[in-house]
């Protein structure tokens, strides 16, 4: 059974889709002024693992991320290059979903576009005003937040406090707490034709309106950053209730904001890390089992040491990983376990059910991962006291450490070696003084070559030579590991 924390009640609470077997998932995207840096990839890489999670439990997932492309600090970023501001956030859109496709961050179904669906958000607020939750004061419109009874339902804020913390009005808005649903033009803007005159809409009318669009009203998730919840998702509540009457989103998801080094990252401190400057310096899965690492709604702490951690963390799963796929190579017909393999054979399937277990508990990521490194220590024993098991029972343990293991966004990339690194290991063997075809490109029957020389040398007790082929293979990108039973490689 499921469960999610849903800010709203703030409680978990089993998860039941509004239509059997579907789930339309909303989670508020960027604004794209700027490059896409960390934080950004921590929010989306967290929603990436609850849309992967939904679907391994066999639910259709809907996914819609918008693209806030009309705001005042696009505005004020293009006016300083002298540009249209649509033409710079298309710019920047295009870098940050390259950054976040280069990181590995699925794929949303829809992004849609502010600036593409004006029309829409005018007939909305149109009825806002109609339904007596908004008014017009000179070409400004605004939506009159003591009218909506329920306001502050989500952050649980009372009006007294939020009235306490706004500018009193200033001839404009009738009450301070009010928010824009529209905005009057101003010079060297972009604006639109509206029933008050040219202007633009506000940045909250943009998710209520998207979000019911293409998801329709109401649906099941609503997600974004915990710094969202206000005022832009409470205010979200209010404008499509309003303009509806129906209920909005069932279940409100906030992700936990991640620091650098236990500092808020901000402009201010300089402290700002680009997903692209980290790719840089980082493999991209290193980096999302980071972001893996941590349960979503807690907020996760970056710095190079953790991210190192994380680094040797997935090596140890990699390598039980690549073993498993070795021993299974030979797999062929139905699995047959043998009395001896029974107990590996329960530990997949104990594997199995406290993975979803963890991840059923509010999408824990934490727990799941603890689950993985458990079977990897179950699975090196197993390798370790049989040195010729079942190929088809290795072959079931591999998938099924491949299938979690996706939910995490793990094993994405495709280790290819290429053709220069093929021949490198040919002259490895002919430096040893061992003949080897030139057109054998084979890179199991070269590994094993090599795995077979330096064990000869270790015999021998030729330390040097035994050293120096792994120290060759480890500059080619080789990992050796050295057990009890055997020798076993993998590509780093």
């Amino acid at each position: 059974m499921l469960k999610i924390y849903n800010t709203m009640s703030r409680k978990k609470e089993k998860f039941v889709s509004i239509e059997k077997g579907k789930v339309g998932m909303y989670v508020c995207g960027m604004t794209v002024y700027s490059d896409a840096h960390i934080g950004h990839a921590r929010t989306y890489m967290a929603f990436d693992i609850i849309r992967r999670y939904l679907e391994y439990k066999g639910y259709k997932v809907t996914y819609v991320q918008n693209i806030t492309d009309v705001d005042d600090k696009i505005i004020a970023a293009a006016n300083d290059e002298g540009i249209d501001p649509l033409e710079y956030s298309r710019r920047y859109a295009e870098r940050c979903f390259k950054d976040l496709d280069e990181l590995g961050i699925g794929k949303a179904d829809h992004y849609p576009k502010a600036s593409e669906h004006i029309d829409e958000m005018i007939q909305m607020i149109q009825k806002i005003i109609a339904n007596g939750y908004g008014y017009e004061v000179n070409g400004d419109v605004y939506f009159l937040v003591k009218k909506f009874d329920d306001y502050g339902k989500l952050s649980g804020q009372r009006l007294e406090e939020i009235k306490a913390g706004r500018i009193p009005p200033d001839g404009k808005k009738r009450n301070p707490e009010d928010f824009a649903l529209w905005k009057k033009a101003k010079p060297g803007e972009p604006s639109w034709d509206s029933p008050w005159g040219k202007g633009r809409p506000g940045w909250h009318i943009e998710c209520s309106l998207m979000s019911s669009k293409y998801l329709g009203n109401p649906f099941d998730i609503h997600g974004g950053g915990l710094d969202l919840v206000f005022p832009h998702h409470e205010n979200e509540i209010v404008q499509a209730e309003a303009a509806t009457g129906k209920k909005f989103a069932r279940y409100w998801m906030h992700v936990g904001l991640l620091t650098i080094e236990g500092e808020k990252m901000s402009k201010s401190l300089g402290n700002i890390i680009n997903v692209r400057d980290l790719l840089k310096e980082y493999n991209p899965e290193v980096i999302r089992f980071f972001y893996a690492s941590t349960h979503y709604r807690s907020p996760p702490d970056f710095s190079r040491n953790v991210t190192e951690d994380a680094k040797k963390g997935l090596e140890k799963i990699h390598r039980a990983k690549d073993s498993l796929e070795k021993a299974g190579k030979e797999a062929s017909g139905e699995l047959k376990i043998s009395g001896k393999e029974k107990n590996y054979f329960k530990k997949i399937e104990e594997f199995e059910k406290n993975f979803e277990g963890s991840m059923d508990d509010d999408f824990d990521t934490r727990g799941a991962i603890a689950c993985i490194f458990d079977f990897v220590k179950e699975t090196n024993k197993f390798l370790e006291e049989n040195k010729k098991p079942s190929p088809e029972l290795c072959k079931y343990a591999h998938d099924t450490l491949v299938t979690l293991g996706n939910v995490l966004t793990l094993f994405q990339e495709k280790k290819v070696v290429d053709e220069a690194i093929l021949d490198e290991l040919g002259k490895l063997i002919e430096k040893y003084g061992e003949a080897v075809q030139k057109k054998d490109k084979n890179l199991d029957k070269l590994m094993d070559f090599l795995i077979k020389m330096r064990e000869k040398y270790r015999k021998e007790k030729d330390w040097e030579k035994a050293d120096s082929i792994r120290a060759e293979l480890k500059k080619l990108g080789f990992e050796i590991q050295d057990t009890d039973k055997e020798t076993r490689w993998r590509i780093k």
